[in-house]
């Protein structure tokens, strides 16, 4: 068991895991290059002990280090901005330790290879701009440990370096986290997609069937019955909708975009037409739901109120940074002031169900009508949430 545990401290969730391996790695050897170039050279210091207390440092940080970001305990901001400082230190500490020809000369004092590590670690938790930015600063101190900085990067090829190494480990970085979504993603979808087919065919062989049978019978025997039957094949209809061939909701606990017109599709029938783009018109989980849920309200209106032979007729728009659905029927209208009475009375559905409902995404509720014309609702859903201060609610309607 202990191995195992080892093992899977070693192999981490961490999208971007392996790079960290890799670059503890590449941290080593450049310590053991540094280790060396320490060894032919520390003779032509001025200060030969304190370069070796320099060093010392150097290699408790390189321990401490190397330790932190295998584990994942260093992999954060205030670790690699620590490892900056004490980098920037150690290459300035050069000018302390050597003399100013000998700086001018010659590598900083923990060798530009054991400097590029905190470009790498910069580069893998931020991206390719951090890391050459980290890269950058780390060559300011290098041109303070010689004095000053020639821009022959023929004779002095430090700062392309850097550059490079934060840019293209950056961007390893970034590509890194990207797969590691994606094929997340891929993986829930799989198995949300296993899971809704299970149980679609355990209600499909039990609810579904007895919903259908007592629609169907109901519509046969009539009378009181054929209300029941309507209301079976309603639930029907929305069981079904539940189980439809949508895009679920992420096992991370983070919906994923839905397709607004397969949400309002099995709401369409003989009395109710849809129109849509034929583009997806994709809203997050919550906003597509709770817009589904105003819609049908406003359609249950229609079916209880405008009139046994009223149509309704759905049309929804995509405008970019914004969704407008309206909902409109041939029905006999609502009199001037009566929904002001249903307040009055206690009566709250409109108001809850779609103008607050609206008003709650950020969006408005536009009630458009009259005695015997018929009624329009128009909801309007942006994409991204505004303040109410920003929305035109339609309660007054």
């Amino acid at each position: 068991m202990s191995s195992r545990a080892a093992l899977s401290s070693l192999l981490d969730d961490d999208p971007v895991g392996p790079l960290w391996r890799a670059a503890q790695v590449f941290r080593l050897l450049s310590f053991v290059y540094a280790l060396g170039f320490q060894l032919a050279v520390h003779n032509d210091y001025e200060r030969v002990a304190w370069s070796w207390f320099l060093f010392a440092i150097l290699t408790v940080w390189t321990g401490i280090s190397t330790i932190g970001y295998l584990k994942g305990t260093g992999r954060r901001w205030s670790w690699v901005i620590a490892e900056l400082v004490i980098v920037c230190v150690l290459v300035i500490s050069t000018r302390f330790v050597a003399s100013a020809d000998w700086a001018a000369s010659n590598q900083s004092f923990p060798t530009t290879l054991w400097a590029t590590n905190v470009v790498v670690s910069a580069a893998i938790l931020g991206g390719p701009l951090v890391g050459a930015g980290f890269g950058l600063v780390v060559r300011a101190a290098s041109a303070v440990a010689k004095g000053g900085y020639d821009l022959n990067v023929g004779r002095d090829a430090t700062v392309v370096v850097l550059l490079a190494v934060g840019v293209g480990v950056g961007l390893a970085s970034v590509t890194a986290r990207r797969n590691h979504d994606r094929v997340a993603r891929a993986m829930r979808v799989a198995a949300a997609a296993e899971e809704r087919d299970r149980l679609s065919r355990q209600v499909h062989d039990g609810v579904l069937q007895v919903l259908a049978l007592i629609t169907r019978r109901g519509a046969e025997i009539g009378g009181e019955t054929a209300q029941l039957a309507q209301l079976a094949g309603e639930q029907e209809r929305s069981l079904r909708r539940l189980i439809a061939d949508i895009e679920p909701a992420t096992l991370s606990g983070e919906p994923a975009d839905i397709d607004l017109r397969l949400l309002l599709r099995p709401h369409a029938g003989d009395r109710v037409s849809i129109s849509e783009p034929g583009e997806p018109v994709t809203l997050d989980h919550r906003r597509a739901l709770e817009l589904e849920a105003a819609v049908v309200n406003a359609l249950d209106n229609v079916e209880f109120h405008a009139g046994s032979a009223a149509k309704a007729y759905v049309l929804v728009e995509d405008l970019g940074d914004e969704v407008v659905v309206s909902v409109r029927d041939d029905g006999v209208g609502i009199d001037e002031g009566r929904l002001a009475e249903a307040v009055a009375e206690g009566r709250m559905g409109v108001s809850r169900s779609i103008v607050e409902r609206m008003e709650a995404l950020g969006g408005s509720a536009r009630l458009d009508t009259a005695p015997g014309e018929g009624t329009e609702w128009e909801l309007t859903v942006p994409r991204e949430q505004r303040s109410k201060g920003d929305t035109k609610g339609a309660a007054d309607a």
